[in-house]
This record gives C-alpha cells, sequence and structure tokens, in this order.
C-alpha cells in the first residue's frame, strides 16, 4: 500500500507539472483513494508550504489545488518580468461581473435590467476572459441563457469557492449607487492578463 508520503510527494510533482488548478477527484483516482483523504492530503500539503515560508505556496481554487507565487515577493517578480504591462477590468465590466458573481445564475436581461443599460458586448468579454460561462438555460420566456462565474474567476480574485464572496444586502442598490464596498475585491484589482507591448489597460 503507498503511504500517505508518498502521495503527497506525487501530489507535488503534479501540481508542479499540470499547471492549472489540480480537482481533487482526478488526482484521487490516480492512487484509487477516498478524494475526502486525498483532499485532506494536499490540506496537508498547503499547511506545511504555508508553515515553511516557502516562496511557492500552494492555493485552493474550487476543490483543486495549484502552485502559485506567495503573493508578497511579487514585487520582485514585476521587476523580474518587466516590462508587462497588465489589463485592468472597465468600470462597465467590474458591474456586470459583480452583478453575476451574487446574483449567479442570471440572464442578460436580469443584469440590464439592474445597470439600464446593454451589456451584450461586456458579457462577450467576459466570457472572452473566462472569467464567466453559460451556466444552463432559464425555465422563462424564451429560455434565456443563464450566466455564472468560473474557476478562472476565482483564481484571479483570490477566492476558494463562491462562498467567500464579501457580504452585500442588496446589489442592484450598490451598482445603482455606482459604488462598489470597499472591502469588495472587484473594485481595482488586477488580473492575470500580461500583456507585452499593448497600449490599451481596459477591458470592456
Amino acid at each position: 500500500m503507498t503511504s500517505k508520503k508518498s502521495i503527497k510527494s506525487v501530489f507535488e510533482s503534479l501540481m508542479f507539472v499540470w499547471g492549472e488548478p489540480l480537482d481533487v477527484k482526478l488526482a484521487a483516482e490516480l492512487f484509487n483513494i477516498n478524494w475526502k483523504d486525498a483532499y485532506d492530503y494536499f490540506r496537508e500539503l498547503q499547511a506545511e508550504y504555508e508553515r515553511e515560508e516557502r516562496g511557492v505556496i500552494i492555493r485552493e481554487v474550487n476543490q483543486s489545488f495549484q502552485f502559485v507565487s506567495r503573493p508578497e515577493n511579487a514585487e520582485y517578480i514585476e521587476r523580474l518580468c518587466t516590462p508587462v504591462k497588465q489589463k485592468r477590468l472597465s468600470q462597465s465590466a467590474l458591474e456586470v461581473l459583480a452583478i453575476i458573481a451574487y446574483k449567479q445564475p442570471t440572464t442578460k436581461g436580469e443584469i440590464e435590467a439592474i445597470r439600464g443599460i446593454k451589456c451584450d458586448r461586456v458579457i462577450e468579454g467576459l466570457i472572452k476572459k473566462e472569467l464567466i460561462a453559460e451556466v444552463g438555460r432559464s425555465t422563462g420566456i424564451g429560455r434565456p441563457i443563464l450566466y455564472g462565474t468560473t474557476d478562472m474567476f476565482l483564481k484571479n480574485f483570490g477566492f476558494r469557492t463562491i462562498k467567500d464572496l464579501p457580504d452585500i444586502d442588496d446589489i442592484e442598490n450598490v451598482i445603482h449607487e455606482e459604488l462598489i464596498p470597499d472591502d469588495l475585491d472587484l473594485r481595482q484589482i488586477s488580473l492575470d492578463f500580461d500583456i507585452v507591448g499593448e497600449e490599451n489597460n481596459s477591458i470592456d
């Protein structure tokens, strides 16, 4: 029987070569073990890396795990990787993304009813950036498309699950007042869309 130490060692190698967040169930199948046991092994690894204050840490994204650099080291990574320009989401994109995050699953019509303006282009841009995706169809008239956030959204905004979003009692009033609370990281966060040599720093 493979020891826990050996399994954790393999999990480290898998995360290193996989790049994207590694699904716990997929990793568990490789050893034919219970996914909950595999999840505990990943969490143990995560705690070990954090305890040792390693330059690389393990981040959880919706019951998947991934190696990432320690946030405190970002300044030095930026120095190494310059010149790199980062794209930021426009205010319109932030508003639509916030509505979808808090109201999901939701339709384009519901989003436009809150914002009071069309949002076709903004939704297309967010889908292209893989921050939102179609998650089904509404049972309403015409069965419009339902939209929800993705694992890419969780990863870029630093959330483990959608439940980690800060509490907002009334997202409609927040949008109408054109104000996003200070504790909501959707405000001016810079995403992992690093573009070399581009002058436009705004994503609609």
